[in-house]
């Protein structure tokens, strides 16, 4: 009788883990950027709403009820970014690989292959940076990057810091435009990125920052620029730069969004 909301089914039990996975999903989407707070803050309301509900209180239930409904156009509107990069990842990727959905939830094997070799492309992007020499390097995560490694020459070169480096020497026939890195390989170079259109870059940065600005807006992956006028090494992720203090505090960073 009082006990009635206990009687589980087992379709219960499953929708229930299947929600908690989707949130858990799109919290691993926005983790670290100022989405989060916002997420979180409409996950707590809904829940109140929820509670206010099952409890019959009908007038704050009536009013989180509607502010739900307006807040479903808000959502749209304040996560169109990362709403845009949920669809292209559902669309583009194999749910069975290991790069697919599946993977942060544990059903497939985490790939570490790119966790080991950090040490090099970061190694590197400081000796091009003591050097001037202009890089772009792409580092997927989980979207598939196949439409931007199309526009470029398909490689298939084990990662190591002198290879980086020999391939963005500015009179090396493959300097020109990005390096895609998927776990411990070059599978890419020359490939050419969408550009951001973003008024809030600053006028410093270049073509290059513009780029890895627009590939990370579009999809998950990491990116690293050397300028070629400062030599100055940007590290861009969610379209955004991220700051860091030194080597080791850029390594640290790029390894735990990896994770």
């Amino acid at each position: 009788m009082g006990l009635d909301f206990l009687d589980f089914r087992i379709l219960d039990i499953i929708d229930i883990l299947l929600v908690a996975t989707l949130l858990y999903y799109i919290y691993k989407l926005i983790r670290g950027t100022v989405a989060i707070n916002i997420f979180i803050g409409i996950v707590i309301i809904y829940l109140v709403w929820k509670l206010t509900d099952f409890l019959k209180m009908e007038m704050l239930s009536s009013f989180l009820g509607l502010f739900s409904s307006v807040g479903a156009v808000m959502l749209i509107v304040v996560f169109q970014q990362e709403i845009r990069k949920f669809f292209l990842l559902i669309g583009s990727t194999n749910i069975t690989n290991k790069n697919g959905i599946f993977k942060d939830f544990g059903f497939s094997k985490r790939s570490t292959d790119a966790l080991d070799h950090i040490d090099d492309i970061v190694g590197a992007c400081q000796r091009m940076s003591e050097t001037k020499t202009g890089a772009l390097i792409v580092i997927r995560r989980q979207t598939n990057l196949d439409f931007v490694k199309n526009t470029g020459d398909d490689m298939d070169i084990t990662i190591n810091e002198p290879i980086i480096e020999s391939i963005f020497y500015k009179n090396s026939t493959l300097h020109d435009g990005a390096i895609v890195i998927e776990g411990d390989k070059i599978t890419a170079t020359r490939a050419i990125l969408p550009v951001s259109n973003d008024r809030k870059i600053p006028l410093r940065f270049g073509l290059r920052h513009r780029a890895a600005v627009g590939i990370t807006e579009k999809t998950d992956a990491l990116a690293l620029v050397v300028s070629e006028e400062s030599g100055q090494v940007s590290y861009i992720k969610n379209g955004e730069f991220k700051i860091f203090n030194d080597h080791e505090d850029l390594l640290k960073k790029i390894k735990n969004d990896l994770v």
